[in-house]
C-alpha cells in the first residue's frame, strides 16, 4: 500500500483542529446533506484516521475528499488556521496513488459524445482538461468543481456526478418546485448566487433568511459560470418574470465565470430581445465576496425593474 508520507506532514494541523464546526455554515455540501462526514471538520477527522490507523483507505473514504467545491470558505473561516485545502490536496494525491479514482465533484466526460472539440480544454482555467490518449482526460487533482465546463460542450457530454444541489438538473427541479407551489402565488423570479462571491456572506450574516421570500428563491451556483443559457430558458419557462445572477467582480473571479456569464446572458438577451422579450428580464451584476448588503439592493433594484414590466406569461399559459 502506498505510504502516508505525504499524510505525515500534516499531522501537526490536524491536531490543530479542535472541532468547533465554524466551517459547517460555509460548506454546500454539508448543508444539501446534513452528514458531518461531509463537513470539513468531518473530513479533517477522518484523514487523522487514516494517520492513526484507525481509519482505512476505502472508495468512502476517498469519495468524501473528492467531493469539494474549492471555494476555500472553510479555511478562511477555521479559527484554528488549518490550511485545510493544502490537506485536502495531499490527501487526495496520496488516495489516487492507492489505486482510489473516484470522481466526487469532478467534472466526468462521456467518451461516446465527445467529438474532441476540445472546447472543454480550451475553458478550463485550471488546466485539468487535456487530450491525450484519442480522448479528453481529465486531472481530478487539478478540477476545481467550478463547472464552467456544463455549458461548452455541444454535444451536453460534460456532467459533475454529485452535484449537491447546483447542477443544472438540480437547479431545474428547485425552480420547476418554486414556481409549481400553488401556495407561491407571489412568485415572480429566481436569483442565481456565486458560491465564491456574495453567498457565503449573505449565509453568515444572517441574509439567507431572505431565501424565504415569497418573490423569489435564491439558489446557490457554486461559480455564477456554470448557469447555462438552458437553465435561464427553463426558468422563464417555468414561470419567472425574471432572472438575476450575481457573480464575483471579474478581478476577484478564479474561474473565468464572470466573462463566461456575462457572454452566455449577452447573447442570450439579444436572442430574447429579437422575439419580443424584454433583454432587462435577464440580468448579470457582480456583488463582492462579504457584502450582502450590495446583495440586498441589487435584489431589490430588479425585483422592481420586473415588476413593472409585468409576468412574462400568464400562469394559465404555463
Amino acid at each position: 500500500m502506498t505510504n502516508l508520507e505525504k499524510l505525515e506532514k500534516w499531522k501537526s494541523a490536524l491536531n490543530k483542529c479542535i472541532r468547533c464546526g465554524y466551517c459547517y455554515e460555509h460548506c454546500q455540501i454539508y448543508k444539501s446533506t446534513r452528514w458531518d462526514s461531509d463537513s470539513p471538520r468531518g473530513k479533517l477527522i477522518l484523514l487523522y484516521g487514516l494517520l492513526s490507523g484507525q481509519v482505512q483507505p476505502t472508495p468512502y473514504v476517498a469519495e468524501k475528499l473528492f467531493e469539494c467545491f474549492h471555494c476555500n470558505r472553510c479555511q478562511k473561516a477555521c479559527s484554528s488556521g488549518v490550511p485545510i485545502q493544502d490537506v485536502y490536496n495531499d490527501a487526495r494525491a496520496f488516495l489516487q496513488e492507492a489505486g482510489y479514482d473516484v470522481p466526487g465533484t469532478t467534472s466526468l466526460t462521456d467518451q461516446d459524445a465527445c467529438a474532441l472539440c476540445l472546447a472543454c480544454v480550451r475553458s478550463c482555467k485550471h488546466e485539468a482538461r487535456h487530450y491525450a490518449n484519442d480522448r479528453i482526460e481529465v486531472d481530478r487533482l487539478k478540477c476545481q468543481s467550478c463547472g464552467n465546463c456544463l455549458d461548452v460542450c455541444p454535444a451536453i457530454g460534460i456532467t459533475i456526478e454529485q452535484g449537491f444541489g447546483t447542477n443544472p438538473e438540480e437547479l431545474k427541479r428547485a425552480v420547476t418546485d418554486f414556481f409549481g407551489n400553488p401556495a407561491n402565488t407571489g412568485a415572480k423570479a429566481v436569483v442565481f448566487s456565486c458560491g465564491w462571491g456574495n453567498y457565503p456572506g449573505l449565509q453568515t450574516a444572517r441574509y439567507y433568511k431572505l431565501d424565504e421570500n415569497p418573490e423569489y428563491k435564491v439558489l446557490m451556483t457554486i461559480c455564477a459560470g456554470r448557469v447555462t443559457s438552458k437553465t435561464v430558458l427553463d426558468t422563464l419557462d417555468a414561470g419567472a418574470w425574471g432572472v438575476l445572477i450575481c457573480c464575483c467582480p471579474e478581478d476577484d473571479c478564479e474561474h473565468g465565470g464572470n466573462a463566461r456569464v456575462k457572454a452566455r446572458v449577452k447573447i442570450l438577451t439579444e436572442s430574447l430581445k429579437n422575439i419580443g422579450i424584454d433583454p432587462n428580464r435577464v440580468k448579470v451584476v457582480e456583488v463582492p465576496p462579504k457584502e450582502a448588503g450590495k446583495f440586498t439592493a441589487e435584489t431589490k433594484s430588479f425585483m422592481e425593474e420586473i415588476k413593472s414590466l409585468g409576468p412574462l406569461m400568464a400562469r394559465s399559459a404555463r
